[in-house]
C-alpha cells in the first residue's frame, strides 16, 4: 500500500540541524514485523507511524531496531505533519501512545509537547561507565530506562569521544551526558543509544524528560533553555510542570512523497 512519508528536522529552525524523523501516515497498523522493517528501511533515528483515531492519532515509534514507548523529536514531527499538512486548521493533538495520552499545541514559533516526567535517582556508577565515556562522573543517576552522568563542565559534554560499543553493553539501553551550560543554556546534553541502533542522539526528547527534573532541583528554577550539544545540535525550551514536562520545538520539512511498505 501507498502511504504519505515526510521527513522531518525537529528542534530545529533550519533545514540540516536538530533531528530528522520520519513520519509515515497509515490507515491502519500492519504487522509489527513490517514497521520495523520500514523503520530500518528509513534508516533515521526515529520513524513515526501515525494512524487516525476519532478526533486524534494514535502514535507508535521505531528505531531501525526496536519499537520505544516514547520519542520526543518524533512527536514534535508529527504534530507538524498533522497541524501543517494533514489538518492545518487545527492548533492543537492528541496523540496515543505506549506512554499515554501526548498532547501537542501550536506556538507561535513552534509546538509544545506536554510528556511524563522521568524522575531518576542516584546510584553507584558502572564499574565500565567511566571507561565507556572516558571521563569520570561528578555524580551517576538512574531514571530506570538510562544512566545520567553528570559531568563537570560543557566543554567536557561538547568534546566527548566515548566508546559506543562499551555503552552499548551497559546495562540500561541509553546513557545520557549533561552539565551545567556555559553561555545561553542553562544546561547541555548528549545521549547515546546504541542499544537501541542509536550510537548518538541528535536532540531527544524522551531524555529530557528526565534532566528536566533533574536540572530543576540542581538549579532550584523550573524553567530552562537546554541545548544538545550533539554535531547537528538543537535547541529545546523546557519546563517542568509538577510530574509533567513541556518541550517546546521547532521543525522544518525536508522531504514530502510517498512510500510502499506491503498491505497486511
Amino acid at each position: 500500500m501507498r502511504v504519505r512519508f515526510f521527513q522531518i528536522d525537529a528542534f530545529t529552525t533550519h533545514l540540516f540541524a536538530g533531528n530528522p524523523a520520519a513520519v509515515m501516515v497509515l490507515e491502519h497498523y500492519p504487522d509489527d514485523a513490517t514497521l520495523q522493517a520500514a523503520a530500518a528501511e528509513n534508516n533515521l533515528a526515529e520513524t513515526a507511524f501515525l494512524v487516525a483515531e476519532g478526533n486524534d492519532y494514535r502514535l507508535r515509534w521505531f528505531t531501525p531496531t526496536v519499537e520505544v514507548p516514547l520519542c520526543g523529536h518524533a512527536t514534535l514531527a508529527s504534530a507538524a505533519v498533522v497541524m501543517e499538512r494533514l489538518q492545518p486548521d487545527r492548533n492543537a493533538v492528541i496523540f496515543q501512545s505506549a506512554s499515554g495520552p501526548l498532547a501537542v499545541s501550536r506556538t507561535p514559533s513552534g509546538y509544545v509537547m506536554d510528556f511524563p516526567a522521568r524522575p531518576s535517582t542516584a546510584v553507584a556508577a558502572p564499574a565500565t561507565l567511566a571507561d565507556a565515556l572516558g571521563v569520570g562522573p561528578l555524580e551517576v543517576l538512574d531514571d530506570t530506562f538510562n544512566y545520567i552522568a553528570l559531568l563537570e563542565s560543557a566543554e567536557v559534554v561538547r568534546n566527548l569521544t566515548p566508546d559506543i560499543e562499551a555503552i552499548a553493553h551497559l546495562d540500561r539501553s541509553g546513557l545520557i551526558a549533561t552539565a551545567a551550560g556555559d553561555g545561553r543554556f542553562d544546561f547541555v546534553s548528549r545521549y547515546f543509544a546504541p542499544a537501541k541502533g542509536i550510537p548518538e542522539d541528535p536532540v531527544t526528547g524522551g531524555a529530557h524528560c528526565a534532566l528536566v527534573p533533574y536540572w530543576a532541583k540542581l538549579l532550584g528554577k523550573t524553567d530552562f533553555r537546554a541545548f544538545q550539544a550533539s554535531r547537528r545540535g538543537g535547541e529545546i525550551i523546557c519546563r517542568q510542570r509538577g510530574n509533567r514536562v513541556e518541550l517546546e520545538g521547532s521543525c522544518v520539512f525536508y522531504l514530502e512523497g510517498e512510500a510502499e511498505i506491503p498491505a497486511c
